[in-house]
């Protein structure tokens, strides 16, 4: 049986009133809004006594025992923001954690008579080493670190690919399905369930012939993703092979669809290879046909710019970093940038269309990460920088989950903030 520990409200409340944990203080004489040390851990001048809060919860919650289980800050912090992410009664008020003297977040209380925190906070917690999952997806949170963080390691092909015990842990159903630590308590940031495992991304892709729109298909892509041409390529290489069409089933123009051949035959040996691995997508030519990149917008590549780099040839290239994406995201809900953009447009056999209507290339592919589109249409449903509104989250098989746009928000930095660590 799992013993019972404190519920955090209640606890922080007191730690506050104490005063004894360094930074961590009141800001109002009505005891609703209160700051929180909240320094990097990567930062130089990082000391333990920055984790203190983090550190004094981890004990409280029974998740850390002093002198039996090793310090692991980042956990404490990550399970710190957690709890507090899951109670509707608490929210960031401001979030000052670059500022380089002073890094620390400003939560408050929101919910009328807040300083009831026996009425406010009733939900029972229980310690890691008895707890159950709130959700049947929490296990699944539990790998979240885990699938946003590794570095691609290289395969038989040369491909980078996912670690393959992470891919276990989720798809075998005679593994043991047990918590790695018994004193890791699962993370609960619902967002998690959109972004991995990485070998279950869903990829969009469109496929343009001198701007005609060719072949659409929706794909999940255990490994990646390879463009090939009609020919069948070479089926031992990773990832799913997704054949571009013949032009004649839809050009009439006999000269235009002897080049387009031309530029589907270099794709002999492999193809386009794109996949996923820790935060980042990856692309590689494996055949003849040299093709150029671009993050532009859904519906054009926004050609004047150029292109953002060529696809190597038979060495990994990276097209993607989740990790601004997400912070791109925070800001654009928060009025001070622009929609992050999350398209990748791939030119193939021709010189990127900079300055020149790219519905004159022969090939143009356009791949979308529907996840990603997920969360920008959220954050847009939401109002973006309204706080006031509810988004509906829907995953997978999920139940549909309904956040407020502040909730939403906060889950985007606790990814964040993972994915720096």
């Amino acid at each position: 049986m799992g013993t019972q520990k404190p519920r955090i409200l209640p606890w922080l409340m007191s730690q506050l009133d104490l005063g004894h944990l360094e930074g961590v203080a009141w800001l109002d004489a009505s005891r609703t809004r209160f700051r929180i040390p909240w320094k990097h851990g990567l930062r130089q001048d990082a000391q333990l006594e920055d984790f203190g809060i983090f550190q004094a919860w981890a004990e409280a919650s029974g998740a850390y025992i002093p002198g039996k289980d090793k310090p692991d800050l980042p956990t404490w912090k990550r399970n710190f923001r957690s709890a507090l992410n899951r109670k509707e009664g608490v929210r960031l008020a401001e979030d000052r954690s670059k500022d380089p003297h002073d890094p620390h977040k400003i939560y408050e209380f929101v919910n009328p008579g807040a300083g009831d925190f026996a009425q406010l906070d009733t939900s029972p917690e229980t310690n890691g080493a008895g707890s159950t999952p709130d959700t049947p997806e929490d296990l699944l949170d539990l790998l979240g670190d885990m699938a946003l963080a590794p570095l691609p390691v290289e395969g038989p092909s040369g491909l980078a690919v996912a670690p393959e015990h992470y891919s276990q842990l989720l798809l075998s159903p005679d593994s043991d399905n047990s918590l790695p630590h018994p004193n890791l308590a699962p993370p609960d940031n619902p967002l998690r369930l959109l972004l991995e495992p990485e070998e279950q991304w869903e990829f969009e892709v469109t496929a343009f012939y001198r701007g005609r729109q060719v072949f659409q298909q929706t794909v999940f892509c255990p490994g990646g993703l390879r463009l090939v041409g009609p020919e069948a390529g070479d089926q031992t290489l990773p990832g799913q092979p997704i054949t571009l069409p013949d032009p004649g089933m839809s050009l009439t123009d006999k000269g235009v669809k002897g080049y387009v051949r031309h530029v589907l035959n270099g794709l002999k040996g492999g193809g386009l290879a794109l996949w996923r691995a820790g935060q980042c997508l990856w692309t590689r030519r494996l055949g003849h046909s040299h093709a150029y990149w671009a993050v532009g917008e859904e519906l054009l590549p926004d050609s004047g710019h150029g292109h953002d780099g060529e696809v190597p040839k038979d060495k990994d290239g990276s097209v993607f970093n989740l990790g601004p994406f997400v912070a791109d995201l925070i800001s654009f809900m928060e009025g001070s940038g622009r929609s992050p953009r999350y398209t990748l447009w791939f030119c193939v056999g021709e010189a990127w269309p900079r300055d020149q209507p790219w519905v004159k290339r022969l090939v143009m592919v356009k791949v979308v990460p529907t996840c990603l589109k997920a969360l920008l249409d959220m954050a847009r449903s939401g109002g973006a920088s309204s706080l006031e509104n509810t988004v509906d989250l829907h995953i997978s098989n999920s139940q549909p989950l309904s956040l407020t746009s502040d909730q939403y928000k906060a889950y985007l930095q606790d990814l964040v903030e993972d994915m720096e660590f």
